[in-house]
């Protein structure tokens, strides 16, 4: 079984994916509104802090958002992402992942800079929405994150349906 690591202990939650099984060792959940300061900073959640530690590494999302992850975490997807090989697919989502990562230091009072080119590729502009989701944070725009909440909360159950999974231990 591949792990997930990072400083936390075992959360015991799975994800399994491709016929793939991990162990996800951080647990970043719920959803939190922050504004961008006079200097662009964002104060990072002070839930989040502790799992995060003083170096992160935001990249491009999926959906229009931003990735957050811790470094360990980040290593580990990483070196997930090279076993992809080199299909015109796998050199293309390598080259968006990778291409553009940004390793941020969280300052002492928990806020990050994010670049300009990662806050204009999902339009983040104040307030920002943070969404703990497993072992990363996503970082939205909060009209973007309003309307796609409000998608993905009316298409739950056929999600659900089309997943195969409707039973949580």
């Amino acid at each position: 079984m591949d792990n997930f690591s990072s400083p936390v202990e075992s959360s015991g939650i799975y994800f399994q994916s491709g016929g793939k099984r991990w162990e996800i060792n951080i647990m970043l959940i719920g959803e939190y509104k922050h504004t961008i300061d006079d200097k662009n900073r964002i104060s990072l959640p002070a839930k989040f802090r502790k799992e995060l530690g003083r170096k992160v590494v935001v990249t491009r999302g999926l959906d229009n958002c931003l990735f957050l992850f811790p470094n360990k975490t980040w290593e580990t997807n990483a070196k997930e992402m090279a076993k992809l090989g080199w299909r015109r697919d796998a050199r293309g989502f390598t080259r968006f992942m990778f291409s553009g990562a940004s390793e941020i230091e969280v300052d002492s009072m928990g806020r990050i800079l994010i670049p300009d080119y990662l806050r204009e590729f999902a339009s983040i502009s104040s307030p920002v929405v943070f969404a703990g989701v497993h072992d990363r944070i996503e970082i939205w725009n909060k009209k973007h994150w309003d309307a796609y909440k409000k998608k993905i909360e009316s298409q739950a159950e056929a999600m659900t349906e089309k997943l195969g999974t409707t039973s949580f231990k």
